[in-house]
């Protein structure tokens, strides 16, 4: 007689409380095999694929695309094997559940009817009657609302994004009727966002399959847009930096002209491209060797000042999930090639929606390059718990007072926004204007190495 598993939302770690449900990758009656992913989720971090520690038949999935689950809540019951067989645990380990999987509740059910799992306040609720009395085909999968999906159609369909499919899925968009302008046809995020444009909706008003509430109280009209998910966490986050930490901010312009001109040395010199960020990161990190105040964290709790050995160097990169922040372990001990292969890797990661939890916290220190945002300057906030966050503002050709004479140079403005409570405005203000010199005379930094 079988026996049914039920699988649980694991931990995927760094204090991760919720995941929201982008795609199954199974459905009920589908065999699957120990770590076989079986949905993909969406956290405050980062999308995952999810694998299932069982191999047996899918007996019900819980919880529909685009709803939010709990850690510890049911994914998904898999049927394994004989009753008085112990199944076979998993060798893939996340956090939450180990190689023979604990958490998981072993029990017998029935076979349920089709459609007897209903969906209640958004999760799944299961049957009461749970015991298996003979073996019999899977149970058909929950009914869906018909307004959560445009109608199934044969045939691929180009478009590889998960998010631009649930853009496309939540505003009943269907795909077929577009055409990419993407590579080879390609569906793109602004193919759809250009679709639901030519709809010429009333101002203030969604499509009802949105996940967005009219605001009743506006005479305007309006929209309510949950903070959830990256742009959720990037709120808490930057809410508890503007709460905690007493902040400010020091910028110095800077002729890096020189600096300019030594990259392009660099890169007609070797086998492979120097990238402009990897050159800040490479003075960044020697900045922080001389001024090791910046590379710390305030310890509330003991009321301590903590300054850490390794830089651990965040960058900001905006993707269509909103700004996230990957982090460069041991960026002290890369040259400039490991530097821009690294920020490659990850720049790649974040556009596709691949990073891990990993990949995104754990930083000491950020730099802020949103000169690509065409802008001059700005004051960042901290990114919490750091100390300190350089920000580089577009290179552009400017009047300049060179060896005592007006000339067009290659100007930069640099901005370092610190927390007060870790140093003072000479500390501050040092690193700074280190970081110009070497901007403005590379060979300062060789001289420092």
């Amino acid at each position: 007689m079988a026996q049914v598993l039920e699988f649980r939302l694991p931990d995927l770690g760094e204090g991760l409380t919720e995941a929201e449900i982008v795609r199954w990758l199974v459905q009920v009656g589908d065999v699957v095999a120990v770590d076989q992913p079986v949905v993909e989720v969406e956290t405050a971090k980062a999308m995952v694929d999810v694998p299932c520690p069982y191999a047996g038949v899918v007996t019900a999935r819980f919880g529909e695309e685009g709803c939010e689950l709990p850690v510890g809540a049911p994914l998904l019951t898999v049927a394994v094997g004989e009753s008085s067989a112990e199944p076979e645990g998993s060798g893939n380990v996340l956090v939450g559940y180990g190689t023979q999987a604990p958490a998981a509740r072993r029990r017998r059910v029935r076979a349920a009817a089709p459609g007897s799992t209903a969906a209640r306040n958004g999760r799944a609720v299961r049957p009461a009657d749970d015991r298996i009395e003979r073996p019999g085909p899977a149970p058909a999968a929950p009914a869906r609302a018909a307004a959560s999906a445009p109608a199934p159609v044969e045939g691929p369909v180009p478009v590889i994004s998960p998010l631009v499919r649930r853009l496309a899925r939540d505003n009943g968009v269907d795909l077929r009727q577009l055409a990419g302008s993407g590579p080879d046809g390609l569906i793109l995020r602004a193919d759809v966002e250009s679709a639901l444009r030519g709809r010429a909706e009333p101002v203030g008003t969604v499509p009802e399959s949105a996940a967005r509430t009219p605001v009743a109280s506006s005479s305007q009209g309006g929209v309510r847009i949950p903070l959830k998910g990256v742009r959720g966490a990037v709120a808490d986050k930057l809410s508890r930096s503007r709460r905690e930490i007493p902040d400010a901010t020091c910028w110095v312009d800077a002729d890096a002209t020189e600096l300019m001109r030594a990259r392009a040395a660099m890169n007609a010199a070797g086998a492979s491209r120097i990238s402009l960020l990897a050159l800040l990161a490479r003075i960044c990190t020697a900045g922080l060797a001389r001024f090791p105040e910046l590379n710390s964290f305030v310890d509330t709790e003991t009321r301590e000042v903590v300054q850490l050995e390794h830089v651990h160097l965040g960058f900001a990169a905006q993707t269509e999930r909103g700004l996230v922040v990957p982090v460069v372990r041991d960026a002290h001990a890369r040259d400039a090639e490991g530097l821009t292969a690294e920020f490659a890797r990850l720049t790649e990661a974040s556009r596709a929606g691949t990073l891990t939890p990993g990949d995104l916290t754990g930083g000491t220190f950020t730099l802020n390059n949103y000169g690509v945002f065409g802008v001059d300057g700005s004051t960042p906030i901290i990114n919490h718990p750091e100390a300190a966050m350089l920000g580089v503002g577009r290179i552009i050709p400017k009047p300049w007072v060179h060896e005592g004479e007006l000339a067009v140079r290659q100007v930069v403005q640099l901005s370092l926004t610190f927390d007060h409570r870790v140093c003072d405005g000479g500390t501050a203000g040092g690193f700074l204007r280190y970081v110009a010199d070497c901007v403005e005379q590379p060979a300062v930094l060789l001289r420092t190495l």
